[in-house]
């Protein structure tokens, strides 16, 4: 049974930072390309970062170049989102994705405020 569990998420002031994880189980983790996507409220869902299997590349939408970090440890199954500098414009559910070709893993989403 294939998981993808968040946790991390929570209610933070402007400029404040918080590290999302995933971590993941009945599938080999190391095999695939992870991803953290987000959804505001009345918004489309969009990607913020992936890295590939090795964690060698790493990819970032602009609206967070420069304040987060994807990062993964393949022992422990886990992929982090390093959240620096929030603005409120960061607020949302980030979910946690698994995706290869044929293979689309999704978790349930943890909420994430950025707010006084």
């Amino acid at each position: 049974q294939v998981q993808l569990v968040e946790s991390g998420g929570g209610l933070v002031q402007p400029g404040g930072s918080l590290r999302l994880s995933c971590t993941a189980s009945g599938f080999t983790f190391s095999s695939y390309p992870m991803n953290w996507y987000r959804q505001a409220p009345g918004k489309e869902r969009e990607l913020v970062a992936g890295i590939t299997p090795g964690g060698i590349f790493r990819n970032y939408a602009d609206s967070v170049k420069g304040r987060f970090t994807i990062s993964r440890d393949n022992n422990r199954n886990t992929v982090y989102l390093q959240m620096n500098s929030l603005k409120s414009e960061d607020t949302a559910v980030y979910f946690c994705n698994a995706k290869r070709t044929g293979y689309d893993y999704w978790g349930q989403g943890t909420q994430v405020t950025v707010s006084l």
